[in-house]
């Protein structure tokens, strides 16, 4: 990038107006950053590899005696700290869901794109484990990040086999957050035809991460995430974000100063030359974007050298920026800790109070009701039991009104293991006239109760002779 664009300018140039990784005839502009090695890239470093750590032993933790986390779309469960969500408790998941995106609004808000530049797999995985393995097996032209040249077929079957190996080890990893690391195991000890489904995830997932992080790359930022977009919605004027400070840098010189109004940056590209987007941080806050720290390690090292003081390039805000007080404490910062209080509350109340078992009255197939040879009305459904505890419970039901009604199991009480989903039949009898004077109908109302005395009221309509 040449020369400073004003922000204020009606036009942008046109070189400007593409992806950093497109070259003006439409061409792909491959990004090979060097590596700047300071005091925030260590810090990230070292977050890097505790995040790929918990990605990695996350699916392995338990807690009483569940994962700590899985989504098992088969059987539709989601097991979350010991807690395990089925589809009935929407409104749980619901709160909890709002909960998380209501989080990362507040820190958005606060710190910019944190999640992007520290915590975002993409980002880790990308730029500490496969770019490292680049440049283990391609090497870099001086301090910079372009390789030495091409690969001979040795070196690129070899990066190959590292780049499919870690990315089989992701895909089971990623697989293992949806079938849980038991029945994983078991399945790596199988054919793949005898659980062709989930080879086919398996592999359908390294095929997408071997894509991605050999081709795609850092394009996922710009082309794919939404998350870069919703930055103009959930950042303000006083937000955290990484920039340069235009008053103290400009105008830009060669060399060493020539004036007294000669700014500090020497435009030596460093700090563009490693961004892992490609961007000029100099042109103001762009959505490309991903707050790496990259160009501050960079700047500050040539500030150093030069005799300047750090923090040409810095976290601040764009207020602060122009003189103006910076402030914490605003409306963004204090709605949104406010809506994650009033959303975990409600998740943490509701889950403290959740049912031991759920109970679901369903209409059973066939004719609405029947009379017996004792001329009693009788009215058959079906109960959806699920056993939400952690032993095994047998289940009794009572009827609660009509007085002159009263309903059994079809067949034995039901017996639930842990977590267990059964369909069981019931029987309702009254007395036909019962129904007669209510034009066909009465409501009546059953209870259910485990061994330990939890109970669930459930109310069905009986129909008869109207």
């Amino acid at each position: 990038m040449t020369g400073h664009i004003d922000p204020n300018s009606p036009l942008i140039p046109a070189q400007e107006m593409v992806l950093p990784t497109l070259q003006g005839d439409g061409k792909r502009r491959w990004i090979n950053p060097a590596l700047s090695t300071g005091k925030y890239w260590k810090r990230r470093r070292l977050l890097a590899y505790g995040l790929i750590a918990f990605f990695v032993t996350l699916p392995h933790l338990r807690y009483a005696g569940k994962p700590l986390v899985l989504l098992d779309i088969v059987s539709r469960e989601f097991t979350f700290f010991g807690h395990t969500f089925y589809p009935t408790d929407s409104g749980l998941l619901l709160l909890l869901m709002l909960t998380v995106f209501f989080s990362i609004m507040f820190l958005t808000a606060v710190g910019g794109r944190l999640w992007c530049g520290w915590g975002c797999p993409q980002t880790v995985y990308l730029e500490f484990l496969f770019r490292p393995i680049d440049r283990l097996f391609s090497g870099t032209i001086g301090k910079g990040g372009k390789p030495r040249g091409t690969l001979n077929a040795a070196l690129r079957v070899g990066r190959f086999v590292v780049y499919l190996a870690c990315c089989m080890f992701l895909a089971h990893t990623f697989l293992s957050y949806f079938v849980g690391t038991d029945r994983l195991a078991q399945w790596m000890r199988l054919s793949p035809w005898q659980h062709p489904s989930a080879f086919g995830v398996m592999a359908g997932a390294t095929i997408g991460l071997m894509y991605n992080f050999m081709f795609f790359r850092e394009q996922l930022c710009m082309v794919a995430c939404p998350y870069g977009r919703f930055q103009s919605v959930m950042l303000d004027r006083k937000s955290l974000i990484v920039t340069y400070d235009i008053h103290r840098g400009e105008p830009r010189h060669k060399g060493k100063a020539t004036g007294p109004s000669a700014g500090d940056c020497i435009d030596c590209g460093h700090c563009t030359a490693v961004c892992p987007t490609g961007i000029d941080i100099r042109n103001g806050l762009q959505m490309e974007c991903i707050h790496c720290t990259q160009c501050i390690d960079a700047c500050d090292a040539i500030m150093h050298r030069i005799d300047k003081p750090a923090g040409l390039i810095r976290y601040s805000s764009q207020d602060a920026l122009e003189g103006k007080k910076h402030s914490w404490v605003r409306p963004r910062t204090l709605i949104y800790p406010l809506l994650v209080l009033v959303t975990s509350t409600l998740f943490l109340a509701l889950l403290t109070t959740k049912f031991a078992f759920d109970a679901r009255v369903l209409s059973s197939p066939g004719a609405p009701y029947a009379i017996n040879s004792a001329r009693m009305l009788q009215n058959n459904f079906r109960v959806r039991l699920r056993n939400r505890t952690d032993k095994t419970e047998t289940y009794a039901i009572r009827m609660l009104g009509p007085a002159s009604a009263s309903v059994q199991w079809s067949d034995e009480a039901p017996t639930l293991k842990p977590n267990e989903s059964k369909l069981v039949p019931i029987m309702i009898t009254a007395p036909v006239g019962l129904t007669a004077a209510n034009h066909g109908k009465i409501e009546a109302e059953v209870q259910i109760t485990d061994q330990t005395g939890n109970e669930r009221k459930i109310s069905v309509m009986l129909l008869g002779p109207g």
